[in-house]
């Protein structure tokens, strides 16, 4: 850390996390404040704003730009981290505050630029189509273009850590801390719980594919809903089981796995193709064959 001579004040390079941190601030407060100020409008007419949204935008914006960048040289999202802007044109390594003209510039690159970007085709749609046709592409190479140099500053600025957006390098203007920063004291217990619970959350996750759940839960079933006293022939199963044992609906094509037990042939197949080692739901039997039932179930049976 510099040491400051006199009552000049040193520059404090800023780590590049927390200028990005002070730009999702600033935009986390702009969304506040435009959602505090619609809902006073809530009791209203819908779409009363809708005609004026872009120029009650830039002027809430003008105002953040009057009490944070004009008077206290930083964002809210640099105040809330001990941050402020310097006039990185001056060759003095001593903190430089902005001059008048940085801070009308950034205005009017900031809302200003918001403002025409949102209002742009508006202003030119009363002109002839092939002339607005023309205008419009423009509009879009150049904001085509401006998103390009964004780009490339933001990949610069990863590199280099200076100018975070492409308005801060084209002013001149750079972050610096406003007092020397002291070490902080870091707690590792929630970064242990949190590695302790992705931990286990992945092996949870490699593990359960391992798990034949469908044939746990007939497994479970046929202890709680058991069926005794049937035979194996054919004609106990025609008498005595007149419904699928997997749907419960009269079985369509009845087949048997050699247990005393009717299925519906797709409901035996796609179960077993599903799972090789498929078990009858209510006596746990494995399949050792499909086989078809030839005794011939009649409908009527249905209400003897």
């Amino acid at each position: 850390m510099a040491s400051s001579l006199g009552n000049e004040k040193s520059v404090n390079p800023v780590l590049r996390i927390s200028q990005l941190d002070a730009l999702e601030l600033n935009k986390a407060l702009e969304q506040l404040v435009w959602s505090q100020f619609t809902s006073c409008f809530h009791g209203f007419k819908p779409g009363v704003l809708a005609h004026f949204e872009p120029e009650v935008k830039a002027f809430l914006c003008l105002l953040l730009w009057k009490f944070t960048i004009y008077s206290k040289n930083a964002t809210v999202g640099q105040a809330i981290l001990n941050i402020q802007y310097k006039n990185n044109l001056s060759q003095s390594e001593k903190y430089q505050p902005l001059s008048k003209h940085q801070k009308l510039w950034y205005l009017i690159f900031t809302v200003g630029g918001r403002w025409l970007e949102e209002r742009c085709y508006d202003l030119f749609s009363n002109r002839q189509q092939q002339s607005f046709c023309k205008i419009k592409s423009y509009i879009g190479f150049g904001s085509g273009l401006i998103k390009l140099c964004g780009l490339v500053n933001f990949l610069i600025f990863l590199r280099k850590g200076t100018f975070a957006t492409l308005t801060e390098r084209v002013l001149g203007i750079r972050s610096v801390f406003c007092k020397p920063q002291n070490v902080r004291q870091i707690g590792f217990e929630y970064m242990n719980r949190e590695l302790l619970w992705h931990g286990f959350a992945e092996f949870l996750i490699y593990l359960l594919p391992l798990i034949n759940v469908q044939k746990l839960k007939l497994k479970i079933s046929s202890w709680y809903l058991p069926i005794a006293g049937l035979s194996n022939s054919e004609n106990s199963l025609a008498v005595h089981c007149k419904e699928c044992s997997l749907c419960g609906e009269w079985p369509t094509m009845p087949h048997t796995i050699g247990c005393p037990h009717v299925f519906c042939y797709y409901c035996i197949k796609s179960n077993f193709l599903f799972d090789m080692y498929f078990t009858c739901p209510k006596c746990g039997s494995e399949v050792h064959s499909l086989q078809p039932l030839e005794y011939k179930i009649e409908m009527t049976e249905l209400h003897v």
